[in-house]
């Protein structure tokens, strides 16, 4: 016998899992098959791979070591089957952006992408940095679009575009900071003013970061999930907040409250990047699609430096 792909999905499943039930329905099949399944691999290496318990299991030595090598041999399998779709032609993508730039970009990309190859079968996930590189490295993404990520030797990223902060809020609130240019800058805001989207959100960390602050200095943390949230709570005079120049357009729209204002230079920002995979074989589609999506940004950076201009 010999050791199948299905069975080391299986077993990386009751890895995660360390339950039979679990993993057998995180997989759709049944416990016994399952639990047939992890003892055959089990009877072909000649050793055991986990430690059973009534109310737990573990990963054996060699368990771990299995692990670690069906992890790559998972990922170079999906690797396998996309180049093959991009050879064949079926143009098929799987795209991830974070919260903060989807909204922003995906209507413009999609129009983009179709127009050049209405054949394309476009899959799409929203998500936020940590969950989007799991994707990304599990092979279940062909590409995401994150803003300022660490490097990383597995993968390769393309800087698309620069996306300026302005800061958000009441007209009046945003009058009581005075015309001194040091309320102009990040450092220069009232801490106990800012309002940010929840922890896990990088553009959070960022705000906090061009503020030199932490999030125990903030006012009210009130784990909004999104900037048309925080729109019209700050619009309402509850706070300041920090926009992205390519949210600006829809954002300001739907919340005609709001008022804005630049900040000195230089103006604190966060630079958007694609990133794929460094085994991913590229034939034009990485390319083609940073250039589409840094095209739907600058129309809306375009439209931001109309809405709010620098002076």
């Amino acid at each position: 016998m010999k050791i199948t792909l299905r069975q080391l999905h299986y077993f990386r499943a009751l890895a995660e899992t360390r339950s039979f039930g679990r993993a057998a329905a995180l997989v759709n099949i049944s416990q016994p098959a399952m639990s047939m399944q992890i003892k055959e691999l089990e009877a072909i290496l000649g050793t055991a791979l986990i430690e059973r318990s009534p109310r737990d299991l573990r990963l054996t030595q060699a368990g771990r070591s299995v692990l670690a090598r069906a992890d790559r041999i998972l990922a170079e399998a999906m690797e396998l089957e996309a180049d093959a779709r991009h050879a064949r032609g079926l143009g098929e993508l799987n795209i991830g952006m974070i919260p903060t730039v989807a909204p922003y970009l995906l209507p413009g990309t999609l129009a983009a992408l179709r127009a050049a190859d209405i054949t394309r079968d476009l899959r799409l996930r929203e998500a936020q940095t940590a969950d989007l590189l799991d994707g990304l490295r599990g092979g279940l993404l062909d590409a995401v679009v994150l803003a300022d990520p660490a490097p990383a030797p597995d993968l390769i990223a393309q800087s698309l575009f620069t996306d300026r902060f302005v800061l958000a809020g009441s007209p009046s609130r945003l009058s009581t900071l005075g015309a001194s240019p040091e309320a102009l800058r990040p450092v220069g805001l009232p801490p106990e003013q800012l309002l940010l989207l929840d922890e896990g959100h990088c553009l959070a960390d960022q705000a906090l970061e061009v503020c030199a602050l932490d999030r125990r200095q903030t006012r009210l943390d009130l784990g909004a999930s999104s900037l048309s949230t925080l729109c019209g709570l700050v619009a309402q005079g509850f706070g300041l907040t920090f926009l992205p120049e390519i949210a600006l357009a829809t954002e300001t729209r739907g919340t005609p409250d709001l008022a804005l204002r630049r900040f000195d230079a230089p103006e604190p920002a966060r630079r958007v990047t694609l990133v794929r995979r460094s085994g991913t074989a590229q034939s034009g589609w990485f390319a083609e699609l940073a250039e589409h999506i840094e095209q739907a940004a600058q129309a809306q950076i375009a439209q931001a430096e109309k809405i709010a201009p620098r002076t």
